[in-house]
C-alpha cells in the first residue's frame, strides 16, 4: 500500500515540526562550529548531519514514497519560520537534502529499512548537502576543499542522520508509538 493515509500525513508532519525545531537549534550552534573550524572550514561538513535527520527518520517511520522529501522540506520550512540564521535558503537546502535521502529509499523500492539503507540514505543526503553548499555558500573554495566538505558531509549524514534515525525508530517502535504505521515492528526487524 503506497498511498498516504491521513495518519501518515499527521505523523510525518509532527515528526517534521519536531525536527524543524532541532534544525533551528542546530543552526544556532553553527556559529561556534564556524569558529572551531576557521583554520580549515571544510571540517564544518562534520556538523551537517544534524540537518539531515528529518528525511531519513521520516522515510524510516512512514515507509512510503515521498516521505523523506516531505519531512526534510517541512522541517526546513519550520526552521526558516523560527528565524534560521541561514534565512529562507534552508528551504532549498532541505529540498536538495530530502531528494538525496529519497533516492536511496526509492532505489530499494521502499521495501528495505535496514541499517545499511539508513546509513546510505544519510550519506547520500549528506553528499547532496555538501554539493549544494559548495555551489551556493562556498563558491570561492578550492575544488579540493569542496571535495573534503562533500565527503565529510556524507560521513556526518551516515552517522548522525542514518544511524541515529535508525536507532530512534527502533526505540519508538518498541514503545508502541508507531502502532498504526508500517514501521510498528521496526524493533524486531533485522539490522541487515
Amino acid at each position: 500500500m503506497r498511498e498516504w493515509r491521513v495518519v501518515d500525513i499527521i505523523v510525518a508532519s509532527v515528526v517534521s515540526v519536531a525536527v524543524g525545531v532541532i534544525f533551528w537549534a542546530w543552526s544556532a550552534g553553527y556559529a561556534g562550529i564556524a569558529v572551531l573550524t576557521a583554520a580549515f572550514p571544510p571540517l564544518g561538513g562534520l556538523y551537517g548531519g544534524g540537518w539531515l535527520i528529518a528525511g531519513v527518520i521520516g522515510a524510516l517511520v512512514i515507509r512510503k514514497p515521498g516521505a523523506a522529501l516531505f519531512c526534510e522540506v517541512l522541517a526546513a520550512v519550520v526552521e526558516a519560520m523560527l528565524g534560521s540564521a541561514f534565512g529562507l535558503g534552508v528551504i532549498i537546502a532541505g529540498l536538495v537534502q530530502g531528494v538525496g535521502a529519497e533516492l536511496v529509499f526509492a532505489a530499494v523500492l521502499y521495501r528495505r529499512f535496514t541499517l545499511p539503507v539508513a546509513l546510505l540514505a544519510g550519506a547520500v543526503s549528506g553528499a547532496f548537502m555538501g554539493v549544494h553548499g559548495s555551489v551556493t555558500s562556498h563558491v570561492a573554495w578550492a575544488l579540493e576543499w569542496k571535495a573534503v566538505y562533500v565527503a565529510l558531509g556524507a560521513v556526518s549524514g551516515a552517522f548522525v542522520a542514518g544511524l541515529l534515525s535508525w536507532l530512534a525508530v527502533r526505540a519508538l517502535s518498541r514503545t508502541g508509538a508507531l502502532t498504526s504505521l508500517a514501521s510498528r515492528r521496526a524493533h524486531t526487524e533485522r539490522a541487515l
